[in-house]
């Protein structure tokens, strides 16, 4: 069973391994099949997503959460953050508030994202 602290850790240290582009992290936490919508419609993959971060195509320079909601159902846990974010994508800058949803689902008592999106609030 899952609980919202556990929930809150994960997160921390999502958040944490995106601000450094911690590869082994996120590669822990992010599911092989993930599918993430981006602000501008496009889907990607977590092997698109460790890309962007091998390559230096995602800056994080500032990333300051505050979690909205977590939702627990069964093994899967729901999570809406906001997210002060400013760094840059493909060189481009980005900066602003977004808002991410999450879900998050258990895997042989291992925790993973397995989809979410994120809105420019």
């Amino acid at each position: 069973m899952i609980d919202k602290g556990q929930i809150l850790k994960l997160e921390d240290e999502l958040l944490k391994a995106i601000q450094s582009s911690d590869i082994a992290t996120l590669d822990k936490l992010l599911h092989p099949d993930l599918l993430f919508i981006l602000p501008n419609g496009q889907t990607i993959t977590k092997e698109m997503d460790l890309a962007s971060h091998r390559s230096g195509a995602m800056v994080v320079e500032e990333l300051s959460p505050t979690i909205e909601q977590i939702n627990l159902i069964e093994s899967t846990a729901i999570v809406i953050v906001v997210y002060e974010t400013k760094g840059k994508m493909l060189g481009k800058p980005i900066q602003g508030r977004f808002r991410y949803i999450r879900i998050w689902n258990s895997f042989d008592g291992n925790l993973k994202v397995i989809g979410g999106s994120c809105i420019q609030l």
